[in-house]
């Protein structure tokens, strides 16, 4: 079911919304959960991709998302989703002795869905925060 509700969502998840998905009926455990999670994970069926607000959100493999590609982190709702891999992806040149395993990019913005009722449309959400304080 935890398989199931990542390939039914159009985004990433996260841990609380994929528990709420499953529903009561079949109510698992947060520490089940997240070894579902990270078992899913590790056998490279689903991947896991950190958002700035430092919560895992998870999404199922698909054929055309596996491997490593970008990603859309959405700076208002937060919502994260997988971009299709139209371009190589920058080589990083790192000192001697050090190896790389795997690049991570993350295009951040606004989603369709927020920026035409977002009124600061175009500002950072901390350039947002800033000037709602004043």
């Amino acid at each position: 079911m935890v398989l199931a509700s990542l390939l039914e969502a159009n985004r990433a998840l996260t841990h609380g919304e994929v528990q709420a998905r499953i529903g009561r009926p079949h109510r698992v455990d947060r520490v089940t959960l997240y070894r579902i999670l990270d078992w899913l994970t590790h056998s490279g069926i689903a991947h896991r991709i950190s958002g700035d607000d430092g919560i895992w959100r998870f999404t199922a493999k698909a054929r055309e998302h596996s491997g490593v590609h970008p990603h859309f982190e959405c700076n208002t709702c937060g919502n994260v989703i997988c971009l299709p891999k139209t371009f190589e992806l920058p080589t990083v040149g790192l000192p001697a002795g050090f190896r790389g395993d795997e690049v991570e990019l993350t295009v951040k913005g606004e989603c369709a869905y927020c920026r035409p009722r977002t009124p600061n449309a175009g500002r950072s959400r901390s350039a947002r925060r800033r000037t709602a304080r004043r």
